[in-house]
């Protein structure tokens, strides 16, 4: 039998992650044009919607996540479709790790607020009768999308041998491959008639600091980086004239935060999901944004181990 899923936002980072690895996986996958379509008559016959569908910049997150959310609630309870949705680690505030789906959401930042919000409003939902999945990630890393905090601001100029840090070089914190984060979506998706109205799963992904990525970086080129410091003052003093500095400067204390994403619930629900090596992950890394430095000891394209 044909499965389906309705992808919003399959445009975006996510998004196109999730519709390839459905699409792999053998479902029948639709993507929702937001100019032309109409979520509640798209969603008619689907299994699944993932809610991807994120204002690029954070632009306007106060008025347009809710609005988001309420029009995926209204085709979720029209269609019967079960919401899958990537979540963030801003709900959890700057209080210690490792973050579980125990951990109490103590946001301190506007956006965390907002999310906090978001999902509390799915929560309410899924005990109204609307299957909801939060599958959760730490920063997002993929090589094909320039718009990813790594790509544009950390890694941006490695082909000129240099790295961005945006805090303590020392620092350790959580990441998400989104190859792998949408194919745990998949998979979620797949066995989602055992799974409870509500879940909150933690992706465990990777966690490493700027200096184990620096060093990963450097064996993978062949030489020798620089690090310098990410210029959160010059971003200060652009926020009232660039809406992503404005934004981005609220969550700096989220890069100044170690944190790592507990892996217990994950491994509980999907014991045969296997993460992408960090190794594999920053040779592709180095394929999508200095071609030119040579492959290293691992190939990009080396299989998962």
């Amino acid at each position: 039998m044909t499965k389906t899923v309705l992808i919003l936002g399959a445009s975006g980072g996510f998004g196109r992650n999730a519709a390839r690895e459905f699409e792999t996986a053998g479902w029948q996958v639709r993507r929702f044009d937001r100019k032309t379509g109409d979520m509640i008559r798209d969603a008619q016959g689907a299994d699944v919607i993932v809610n991807a569908m994120n204002p690029p910049a954070y632009h306007d997150w106060k008025r347009i996540i809710p609005a988001i959310t309420r029009e995926v609630l209204a085709a979720a309870r029209t269609s019967g479709a079960t919401v899958i949705v990537p979540g963030n680690v801003y709900v959890y505030g700057d209080q210690p790790g490792p973050w579980s789906a125990a951990t109490p959401h103590r946001p301190v930042a506007r956006k965390g607020a907002i999310r906090a919000g978001m999902e509390a409003d799915y929560r309410k939902a899924a005990a109204e009768g609307v299957q909801t999945i939060i599958l959760r990630g730490g920063d997002f890393i993929d090589p094909e999308n320039p718009q990813t905090v790594l790509n544009m601001l950390v890694l941006k100029g490695l082909a000129k041998g240099k790295v961005s840090a945006m805090a303590a070089p020392a620092a350790r914190r959580a990441y998400a491959y989104l190859p792998d984060m949408a194919r745990a979506a998949v998979a979620l998706a797949e066995k989602r008639g055992s799974l409870a109205a509500f879940e909150d799963v933690p992706f465990p992904g990777l966690t490493f600091s700027m200096d184990e990525m620096k060093a990963r970086l450097e064996a993978q080129m062949g030489r020798k980086l620089k690090m310098t410091r990410f210029p959160w003052g010059a971003m200060r003093l652009a926020g009232p004239f660039w809406e992503l500095a404005r934004e981005l400067s609220e969550m700096r204390y989220l890069y100044e935060t170690p944190h790592e994403l507990s892996g217990e619930k994950f491994a509980r629900l999907l014991p045969e999901f296997r993460i992408t090596p960090f190794e594999t992950v920053m040779a592709r890394q180095v394929a999508a944004l200095a071609p030119a430095s040579g492959q290293g000891k691992l190939h990009p394209d080396q299989s998962v181990a």
